[in-house]
């Protein structure tokens, strides 16, 4: 059965929707909110004594799924025959007051052994802050609901993708990643500022910094890995890198070798797009035995440097020879400090085009090309 939009089912009483959690069928409906006020249409009879939920426990946590637990007395718990759940994302201090609020999740689940398991990608988004609280219900022949009290409010946070839901986004760029086209340099974009910078601050060497929130919500690099971003896209009529970029007019070229070679692993870091035609592939080229190696191991899917759809280094005549895919933008970081002196730094003759700029640039959650059934 398609899953009805939350919104649309929240406010259409003939239209519930349904998720399975587990064994479970959830239907979100009218409850009561928390403060016990009731909707005319809600068919929740006046309060009986059921016990309330209390010493709340999430475990398990996902990206789109957790486990919940609670306390009961044993008073009257043999009449429980539902549990009501109120979800909401926890709000923003800094969120625009302007902004409608997002749709709360009223879900009421069948009693069943705990912890249970609440899954749903169309309401639970990745790395995202939430409130939860439970009720114990008792639903009448005539189809009313007895309820206790509230129980009290837990709050907690949803996880990062996992290599699984990586691998997903993998499989999507695959697809259209295209030809691979040779290529021999790296190449890093500044402002003249950034290299005296470096040269006068950390000895000659860029030092890597923490990633910005840019690309898919659920990316478990954002905000945490630390590294240099390069790029290695060529213009197909010269094989160079372009002249034009969004970043600085100065630029840091270093032969490929320099950063990826035998002692380097790769690995797949996000798949997305900006309202555009145009996708961008995350790489990470990390030192073997480097934290960056250690921190990506244990959450990114690691791609063969020889063979895969997206940068390759292999040997030809004892040579190592580079390729990019094509019909991609590859966005590559690397995870340890790079010294200027081991390339060289030019200004180039093209324009700064900053609507290509990628900053804190956010994915488009409506793009099917790059979206993976779980949250945005």
């Amino acid at each position: 059965m398609e899953v009805p939009r939350l919104d649309h089912a929240l406010n259409s009483p003939t239209s519930p929707c349904e998720e399975v959690i587990k064994n479970l069928s959830l239907e979100a409906i009218q409850l009561c909110d928390r403060d016990g006020n009731k909707s005319q249409d809600s068919g929740i009879a006046e309060m009986e004594e059921l016990p309330v939920p209390h010493n709340i426990k999430i475990s398990n946590i996902t990206c789109d799924s957790f486990k919940i637990s609670w306390e009961m007395d044993s008073k009257s718990k043999d009449r429980i025959t539902h549990y009501f759940i109120d979800l909401n994302k926890k709000e923003n201090k800094n969120s625009n007051k302007f902004k409608h609020k997002d749709v709360p999740t009223k879900l009421v689940a069948k009693a069943v052994p705990l912890p249970m398991t609440v899954r749903g990608h169309w309401f639970l988004s990745p790395r995202t802050e939430y409130t939860v609280a439970v009720q114990t219900a008792s639903k009448q022949v005539d189809g009313d609901y007895v309820v206790s009290e509230w129980s009290e409010i837990v709050e907690f946070c949803t996880a990062d993708y996992s290599k699984v839901h990586l691998t997903q986004l993998l499989e999507k760029a695959e697809v259209i990643s295209g030809r691979m086209l040779k290529f021999s340099v790296f190449y890093r974009n500044q402002h003249k500022e950034y290299f005296d910078y470096v040269r006068d601050h950390h000895g000659n060497a860029m030092q890597p910094s923490v990633k910005d929130n840019s690309g898919s919500h659920g990316s478990p690099i954002s905000g945490k890995l630390e590294g240099i971003f390069f790029s290695c896209s060529t213009e197909f009529n010269t094989g160079k890198p372009p002249q034009d970029s969004p970043y600085g007019r100065y630029r840091f070229e270093i032969a490929a070798d320099k950063l990826f070679n035998p002692n380097t692993n790769l690995y797949f870091g996000d798949f997305y797009c900006m309202y555009t035609a145009y996708h961008y592939v995350i790489l990470v080229i990390a030192p073997v035995g480097s934290p960056g190696d250690e921190f990506c191991k244990q959450r990114l899917p690691q791609l063969n440097s020889k063979d895969n759809k997206f940068l390759t280094c292999t040997e030809e005549d004892g040579v190592l020879v580079f390729h990019h895919a094509q019909d991609v933008i590859l966005e590559v970081i690397y995870t340890d400090p790079v010294d200027l002196s081991l390339g060289t730094v030019a200004e180039i003759t093209g324009h700064q085009l900053m609507s290509l700029s990628t900053a804190n640039a956010k994915k488009d959650p409506s793009c099917k090309t790059c979206n993976i059934s779980v949250g945005r």
